[in-house]
């Protein structure tokens, strides 16, 4: 018995030997998965980090360019106003003229003055809306008063404050009396 005992025992060892072997294996096979898994990790925490400072690094820059088109958009609108002030103060210093004459003079001045003026408007593509005579129009006209007269019923028939238009679009509305009709 002692000889079966022996050799249960060696088998024991051997099987625990085996075990201890095989545990080694299993450990180091896990390990090296784990070791993988943390490399992966790393790349992939690395790139995350450069993914994020280049995403930061594109916003500051997108900022910076709305910033820079607002400031070289106001610069553009506060040139143009400008060019138009100084054509504008030509205007001006003829109407100081003007009032400084002597009556004889002043009207043919006034009529230089008006002629210098619309010639600056139509420079800057600012044309007169006309208005009187023709259909009363809601897009382009302001209604001051509504009375009867001679026309047809909605025709201008008195043009108050001149309306004017930058190229296609309406800078000030004319100030009109539109007639009702025969009453």
């Amino acid at each position: 018995m002692e000889k079966k005992d022996l050799e249960q025992e060696g088998l024991n060892n051997s099987s625990a030997e085996n075990e201890s072997v095989m545990g080694e294996d299993a450990s180091s096979a896990a390990a090296a998965p784990n070791a993988e898994l943390a490399r992966e990790f790393e790349e992939l925490q690395q790139k995350y980090s450069e993914l994020s400072d280049r995403y930061l690094r594109l916003a500051a820059d997108f900022e910076n360019y709305k910033k820079r088109v607002a400031r070289d958009q106001e610069m553009r609108i506060d040139a143009a106003v400008a060019a138009f002030a100084a054509d504008i103060l030509e205007v001006a210093d003829n109407l100081e003229r003007a009032t400084a004459a002597e009556d004889e003079n002043l009207r043919e001045g006034l009529d230089q003055i008006r002629k210098l003026l619309m010639a600056i408007f139509e420079r800057h593509a600012i044309t007169p809306i006309e208005s009187l005579y023709e259909r009363f129009d809601p897009e382009v006209q302001e209604a001051i008063a509504y009375v009867p007269s001679d026309r047809d019923e909605g025709c201008v028939i008195d043009e108050l404050i001149r309306g004017y238009r930058m190229k296609d679009r309406v800078i000030r509305c004319a100030k009109v009396t539109v007639s009702r009709g025969n009453e």
